[in-house]
């Protein structure tokens, strides 16, 4: 990151060879293998009457005015603006927009969308590793046709080999992706030209006369067909996502000067062939190579979707603390899988659920073909919600005018309405597998949020203000003893419960106590200098606040001991951390709807504990169980 803020800081200068690698080793994995299958399927509406060379010119024409109206125009040219502290991605985005909105009303608004575009990416990275393994795999079919029914078998078994290394991390296999990215753009652009070269006239699709002519004909066709077309951007989030790790300025000159040139070539190589032979359309990627050429298009297929697949699983790994940071899942175990890159995670519960789902996808679907129908709907979902966060953005913190804010972007957001209700008629074939699995995490997402709001309100009712506890502690009797106690608490301004506790069976109290609250801030990383704060309320007793942004995991001993510098005197050998274990049980009257309040109690029970969670030694821990009815 400090080389893309060096990049993005100073003048203007050439493309790193270190920061191109990395951007596309990591940036363009998704949209970089959507040729794969995208092209085929879009024209497979029209195969049955027999293709036209003006149906052909049609979809190249509408595939190239997606990638630069949603890719060049919408993501690399206007949202990329928007970071948040160098941060993108739709969470960074949503608190962004939050932080600017006017009203209450307006930031649920936008928490919302927020959240469902982060619902449906989870979909995306369950659909990715799936459509893009098989569809690679599937080369098999024409470079040894004998194979065909091992296409199936070999799928799974990488699907599971990609999922199983995944405990290790990406920093060993990470020096590889970049190279091979760039061998397999440089292999899809040259065969691209290649074909066009023999006939350069397919070049006349960039013209938009044919895209409007095909719509104009086959009006209801063509609207079916917009819901493949789309296939050709899935990956435009990853710009964005992924722009906190090298900046803006590397991602932009990269899509311009290689990335989009490639892409435009391959798809058009694909029109050339399937006009000069209309049975290409089987596999028009596959077909484009010479014989000799297919296997190893499929074994670099194959590593190209693998490093596909891996950065939206990372991406899921990611998203999925920025949740927990935000207070939208419980805690889960996120373990660091580099000593020195804070952003290289692995979260075992969202592993093992995106693998069991993408098998089952596998062994449902079979073919990329009838994934296809599936893909669509979760990407262009989160293309409406970016959109809407971004014209909020854009019009609040950049001042644009209400014109020019909700114009551009009302335009954009109709392309992608139009997009999102093309694959909305997909949902029996398949769509419905995004739109359930979105709702459920909605669900999930918003009845935790829900019931943490909740407890939170019981505490502040049950807890006894800390200033009557202070007032009162040099009259009492309490027995002071040696050593430091740490007490987490959500409210800063009333006594935990496990110090209740304490006092009520142990009757004494610590000679150095902290009273520490972790506190969730809206923006990506928080400042070393920023990280904490003391306050002296007693001899003795303190009260800690320790800030995280959203991109960070918490780690409590390593913030604790910092505090010396701040005058407290921290012993890791001589603290105990006393936790509060809650046992939540359903009140009289509850405040959540049934199904609302007995997912929050799953998640409750299935929640790491805090001692994992903030890293404390588990030795040092004292726990203390309360009955919380909500």
């Amino acid at each position: 990151m400090t080389l893309a803020v060096a990049v993005e800081r100073g003048r203007p200068t050439p493309l790193r060879l270190g920061v191109m690698l990395g951007v596309l080793g990591v940036v363009y994995g998704d949209i970089g293998t959507s040729p794969l299958y995208a092209f085929k399927t879009s024209l497979d509406h029209f195969s049955e009457t027999g293709i036209t060379y003006w149906e052909v010119y049609g979809i190249l024409s509408l595939t190239f005015w997606s990638l630069i109206l949603v890719v060049t125009i919408k993501y690399v040219m206007l949202v990329m603006r928007a970071d948040n502290h160098g941060e993108g991605g739709i969470l960074a985005l949503m608190a962004l927009a939050q932080r600017v909105a006017p009203s209450p009303r307006l930031r649920h608004v936008l928490v919302l969308a927020g959240i469902g575009g982060a619902c449906l990416f989870f979909g995306d990275g369950l659909i990715t590793p799936a459509i893009s393994v098989l569809s690679a795999i599937e080369g098999l079919e024409i470079a040894a046709p004998q194979l065909k029914e091992f296409v199936l078998p070999i799928a799974v078994a990488v699907i599971v080999l990609l999922f199983a290394v995944q405990y290790r991390g990406t920093h060993t296999v990470g020096r590889l992706f970049g190279p091979v990215m760039v061998l397999w753009f440089a292999a899809i652009g040259l065969l691209g030209a290649i074909e066009i070269a023999y006939n350069p006239r397919v070049l006349l699709a960039i013209s938009p006369g044919y895209a409007i002519g095909l719509v104009m004909h086959y009006r209801w066709l063509a609207f079916v067909a917009l819901g493949s077309v789309v296939l050709c951007v899935t990956g435009a989030e990853a710009l964005y996502a992924d722009m906190g790790h090298f900046g803006a300025v590397p991602i932009r000159r990269t899509w311009t000067a290689f990335v989009l040139p490639c892409l435009v070539l391959n798809y058009f190589g694909q029109g050339a062939l399937v006009l000069a032979n209309p049975k290409a359309l089987a596999n028009p990627f596959f077909l484009l190579g010479p014989d000799w050429l297919r296997l190893p298009m499929v074994i670099l297929a194959t590593m190209a979707t693998v490093i596909a697949s891996q950065a939206v699983i990372s991406g899921a790994y990611s998203i999925a603390r920025q949740c927990m940071q935000l207070g939208f899942l419980p805690r889960m175990t996120v373990r660091h899988t580099s000593a020195t890159e804070e952003g290289q995670i692995y979260v075992p519960q969202i592993n093992g659920g995106l693998l069991i789902g993408v098998l089952v996808l596998v062994l449902a679907f079979k073919t990329s073909d009838n994934l296809a129908a599936a893909y669509g709907i979760a990407v262009t979902g989160t293309f409406i919600c970016t959109g809407v966060l971004a014209a909020e953005v854009f019009r609040r913190q950049f001042h644009w005018s209400p014109w020019a804010s909700y114009g551009a972007f009302g335009l954009l957001l109709l392309m992608d309405a139009v997009f999102f209700a093309a694959n909305l008629l997909k949902v029996p074939e398949g769509g419905y597998v995004p739109l359930v699995l979105g709702f459920a995490l909605l669900g999930l997402m918003t009845s935790w949020k829900r019931g943490r709001d909740l407890l939170l309100a019981r505490w502040r009712m049950d807890s006894l203000p800390l200033a009557s506890f202070l007032a009162r502690l040099p009259q009492s009797r309490t027995v002071r003893v040696p050593g430091m106690a740490v007490f987490l608490t959500g409210n800063p301004d009333y006594v935990p419960a496990a110090l209740l506790h304490n006092l009520k069976h142990n009757k004494v109290l610590h000679e150095k106590v902290l009273f520490v609250t972790v506190t969730n801030v809206d923006v990506p990383e928080v400042p070393v200098e920023e990280r904490s704060t003391v306050e002296d309320l007693a001899p003795g007793i303190h009260r800690v606040t320790i800030r995280y942004g959203f991109m960070e995991s918490p780690n409590l001993p390593r913030d604790l001991a910092a505090l010396r510098t701040q005058g407290v005197d921290y012993d890791p050998m001589q603290t105990s951390y006393f936790l509060g274990r809650e046992t939540l049980v359903p009140a009289m009257a509850p405040k959540m709807p049934f199904w609302r309040l007995w997912l929050f109690l799953v998640m409750a029970r299935n929640a790491v504990s805090a001692t994992e969670f903030f890293r404390i030694p588990s030795d040092r821990v004292v726990e203390l169980g309360v009955r919380v009815a909500i």
